[in-house]
């Protein structure tokens, strides 16, 4: 068999390997927040490239530490596009003489599927920065739909929530009480980099629309529930971190109005600290303001996929109607 031969026979493996094997491997491709950009090297490593990693490998707004907001693997297009399949999200950018942005969903991997061609490397870059906004929050979409089907596998009994504060929320086994109280639940679950917790607690809704500096009133609030979480010592409860200034913004959460709220709690006297995201949701129907928080304690480890596992779990909830 000549050289020739022999490299045709086996370039199919090199190729299958190649996705299998180092860091562009299956089980990489498959984990939360990874993304698959399938571009030329030529347009990777120059303008466009730059362009991407500035839209989808920015930082994570409210970590302890800087961590992307996907991760990136780039695979050739002349090559892989036909072989990367099992990543739940993949970007082809390329430039051709067809100007198209499409969005492609499927129920099979990869779920969804952007593809950004334009006739210039400016024209590119501009589809980009248009585009990024929505393709982030459909990856962002898709990363907790995933996680919230995982969780539903396995659910913690939800009577005590559900009698306490009329409502659903799916949380996955392994979380266990660690406080509860009149109008306050505080769970937690134990990993291998630390501990997740979520809480659930609510205030009369008259006693919050009186406030007229939102943020504020919610760092209060969530400083104010902060004594039930302490450490050790004495005189260490959680509080908010003034470090660093919250990240807010209004949402919707189960048809309602929300606030969200993103910052760093730590332990007051204490060495502790760790990212939380609270969702403080108007709830007319009973009359009372909904507060559902999650944070982590993962020190020297990764936050934001935790964080996400938190979000896909308070963005469940379905309050109960009268």
């Amino acid at each position: 068999m000549n050289k020739t031969h022999f490299l045709l026979l086996l370039l199919p493996f090199l190729l299958i390997s190649c996705l299998k094997g180092g860091k562009q491997d299956e089980s990489v491709s498959g984990k939360p927040n990874t993304i698959s950009i399938i571009i030329d090297d030529q347009l990777w490593y120059g303008e466009v490239g730059d362009s991407i990693r500035n839209k989808f490998a920015s930082p994570v707004l409210g970590l302890t530490q800087e961590e992307p907001l996907f991760t990136i693997n780039q695979y050739p297009a002349r090559l892989l596009e036909g072989f990367v399949t099992d990543s739940r999200s993949i970007i082809v950018v390329k430039k051709t003489t067809a100007e198209k942005f499409e969005i492609i969903h499927s129920k099979t991997l990869p779920h969804n599927t952007f593809r950004i061609y334009e006739k210039s490397i400016d024209d590119l870059i501009c589809s980009i920065e248009q585009n990024s906004a929505e393709i982030i929050r459909q990856i962002r979409n898709a990363e907790i739909e995933k996680v919230q089907e995982d969780n539903r596998k396995s659910l913690l009994n939800p009577a005590i929530i559900k009698n306490k504060f009329h409502m659903n929320i799916q949380i996955p086994t392994g979380y266990e009480y660690m406080l509860h109280k009149k109008n306050f639940i505080w769970l937690k679950k134990e990993i291998i980099s630390g501990n997740t917790s979520l809480l659930v607690y609510q205030i009369p809704l008259h006693n919050f629309e009186k406030r007229k500096d939102i943020v504020n009133s919610i760092v209060r609030m969530r400083d104010s529930v902060g004594r039930y979480i302490k450490g050790r010592e004495p005189n260490t409860p959680m509080i908010t971190s003034e470090a660093y200034a919250p990240y807010f913004s209004k949402v919707t959460l189960d048809g309602k109005e929300a606030f969200e709220t993103k910052g760093t709690w730590e332990l007051k006297n204490d060495f502790m600290a760790g990212p939380f995201i609270n969702y403080a949701i108007v709830d007319k129907m009973y009359n009372r303001l909904l507060v559902i928080e999650g944070f982590c304690y993962s020190p020297s480890n990764q936050e934001r996929d935790l964080m996400l596992e938190l979000e896909a779990i308070i963005k469940s909830v379905k309050v109960e109607k009268r």
